[in-house]
């Protein structure tokens, strides 16, 4: 199973951007690990909800049929911590989408404070050799309360 970090997915405009949050509970499991004293989410962690909400921007566009996987990462900047009890306000936007690559813009925020910016570049690639449509679609569903039934 795949680690998610996406709870909700509270907009989506079809191949072009997306905004969702994250809940930063102390009960994740790299807290145990990432200070115990002083718990702090890792950056990587950060970085890593971007590209999954702009793999969701990718998968809902393709009607589930491709997913984008990080390939490279460019200007790259965390602003501040996040810690338990924060709520982190996701934001990416498709600048541009070829065959196989889609490059981004994200933006993670908490109460209104930058915490990480950064363009990065997903590659393309069909999502059965990871999961079907099927299992794709349900996921969606799950954290995307307003999806559109029809698209299945």
């Amino acid at each position: 199973m795949r680690f998610l970090l996406v709870d909700r997915i509270l907009e989506l405009e079809t191949g072009k951007r997306a905004v969702a949050i994250k809940n930063v509970t102390l009960s994740e499991d790299f807290f145990a690990h990432h200070f115990p004293e002083d718990p702090i989410m890792p950056g990587m962690l950060i970085t890593e909800s971007l590209v999954q909400l702009a793999d969701w921007v990718i998968r809902e566009c393709s009607e589930f049929r491709e997913m984008g996987l990080a390939s490279s990462f460019e200007r790259l900047q965390f602003r501040r911590f996040v810690r338990p009890g924060d709520q982190l306000h996701l934001e990416v936007e498709i600048v541009n989408r070829t065959a196989g690559r889609a490059a981004i813009k994200g933006k993670a925020s908490c109460d209104g404070s930058v915490v990480a910016v950064g363009d990065f570049n997903l590659a393309v690639h069909p999502i059965e050799a990871w999961l079907s449509a099927d299992d794709a679609r349900r996921l969606y569903r799950l954290i995307c309360p307003y999806a559109k039934e029809e698209r299945q």
